[in-house]
């Protein structure tokens, strides 16, 4: 089962990929070896390879179908990108198939929302036609936060930090999957810290991973749930939300943020569906004493 309701939306789950992505030692240098070993028995194999030590790694779109739209929760690696990094070079792989298989082919998305602007998560903004990079999902609107799209923008001489891929792969994904969004009128580069989607969900600015990190929250009925992007990777931050990985442009404040948003969802009884999870790919928590804890999964398994 990959799909599930939450009050008026349904939810769908699109993996574009998954395996061993980078040693935990390497991704989240604050966690100690033992951590990991004292939570195998729950971690592994849906994130963590306890033989390698890697970090298991999903990358997936969320298919929200919400007041009569599509809505899409990022948009992956895509194919054909220049990348240096070694997964994301010169893709070829099906995930518009994949994407059929849900239901929904380019023409029908009506909204897609890009948490931040890695490459990890912008790749299908835009597929190669005749040698030209054009937008996959011609009738979409595409929504940015603007302090990301301005930090990432090179004309803007930022300084990386994170170790994600390189300047060139930061450089090349705004021009191969941001920029055409952006010259073909079809990108929203909302501002302030908070944008309305539609009557069930919203974009809370969530900064810290990248300055517009963002967070899409949804209200319906009862039912809560908060699309996290990457302010959560692992599921141990969401019981140790101190740690951050190496991939932040601001670790002090993506834990910050991070700690934040799990307080928000344990008092409200949210979901935290992070991006790149395994497994049942989300959970709702509790906070109390000052401890954190996951208290139920989504009712999804592993795609393995």
């Amino acid at each position: 089962m990959q799909k599930f309701t939450l009050g008026d939306v349904e939810i769908s789950r699109v993996v574009e990929w998954h395996g061993n992505f980078a040693p935990v030692g390497v991704l989240f240098p604050s966690m100690p070896d033992e951590l990991w070993r004292e939570h195998e028995s729950w971690l592994a194999p849906d994130f963590w390879d306890a033989t390698t030590g890697d970090y298991y790694a999903y990358m997936q779109t969320w298919v929200l179908r919400s007041a009569g739209r599509v809505v899409l929760v990022d948009t992956g690696m895509g194919n054909d990108k220049p990348r240096e990094h070694e997964l994301l070079a010169r893709r070829g792989g099906d995930f518009l198939a994949r994407l059929a298989a849900a239901g929904v082919e380019p023409e029908d998305v009506d909204i897609v929302v890009n948490t931040h602007l890695h490459a990890d998560h912008v790749g299908w903004n835009t597929r190669l036609v005749d040698g030209e990079w054009v937008p996959t999902f011609p009738n979409a609107q595409y929504l940015i936060s603007k302090v990301d799209f301005d930090y990432w923008n090179p004309a803007n001489g930022h300084t990386q930090r994170s170790t994600f891929g390189s300047v060139h792969d930061s450089r090349a994904t705004f021009a191969d999957s941001v920029q055409p969004i952006h010259r073909a009128g079809q990108a929203v580069l909302w501002e302030g810290d908070r944008h309305r989607v539609d009557e069930d969900l919203w974009l809370d600015l969530a900064p810290g991973h990248t300055p517009g990190s963002a967070v899409l929250r949804l209200e319906s009925g009862t039912d809560r749930a908060m699309f996290v992007g990457d302010v959560v990777h692992t599921p141990l931050q969401m019981i140790e939300p101190d740690h951050d990985t190496c991939l932040s442009e601001d670790p002090v404040g993506a834990a910050r943020s991070r700690t934040r948003i799990l307080d928000q969802a344990a008092a409200t009884n949210s979901l935290v569906v992070p991006a790149h999870l395994g497994g049942a790919a989300a959970a709702e928590v509790a906070h109390a004493n000052g401890m954190y804890s996951i208290k139920r999964w989504a009712p999804l398994t592993s795609v393995r």
